[in-house]
């Protein structure tokens, strides 16, 4: 897996041959979303960042009544940034999916008003279900192991959520 910002390009993990020349990211409390067409995994963290925990996953529905579910969890965790994942293919460009995810996300971000990161999903959901014997789950907590890879991706390597504005929008 790789992190990438709106802005910035991909970088290696650190266990790559090559290194992140980001540093991590500034402690906070954050909601990880792994953005599907059916679920939405989520995994959060503890202000000073030092312990992900696994949430319950949302079924899609529309953004408004994803908004009715997300909102209090917001407010009860005091989120105070977003990460979602990108799901990038093996050469780092983006799917379908990571389209529908970038959109989601930065919808998402306007509606509860915080900043966003991205980071790339490749193979996430694949890692979870090995680390986690989840292969085949469909209760969505593969999904929600998934975002919490994520989020301890993006607390190892960043990059820093930013405020979404029409510059990230996808290109094409």
């Amino acid at each position: 897996m790789l992190a990438c910002a709106t802005a910035l390009p991909c970088l290696a993990r650190p266990d790559d041959a090559r290194l992140s020349l980001r540093p991590a990211p500034r402690p906070r409390s954050v909601l990880a979303l792994d953005v599907g067409r059916r679920r939405i995994g989520l995994a959060g963290c503890d202000p000073l960042g030092l312990s992900v925990i696994h949430l319950p996953a949302l079924l899609r529905r529309s953004l408004s009544d994803d908004l009715l579910q997300l909102a209090p969890l917001i407010l009860q965790r005091r989120v105070t940034a977003l990460v979602v994942g990108l799901p990038l293919d093996s050469r780092q460009r983006p799917t379908a999916q990571a389209l529908h995810c970038r959109r989601y996300g930065e919808s998402l971000a306007r509606a509860v008003d915080l900043p966003l990161a991205w980071v790339n999903e490749y193979g996430s959901s694949w890692e979870a279900g090995e680390r986690h014997g989840l292969h085949g789950d469909r209760s969505g907590r593969l999904d929600s192991a998934a975002a919490a890879l994520l989020l301890q991706q993006w607390l190892d390597e960043g990059p820093e959520p930013g405020p979404v504005t029409l510059s990230t929008q996808p290109d094409g």
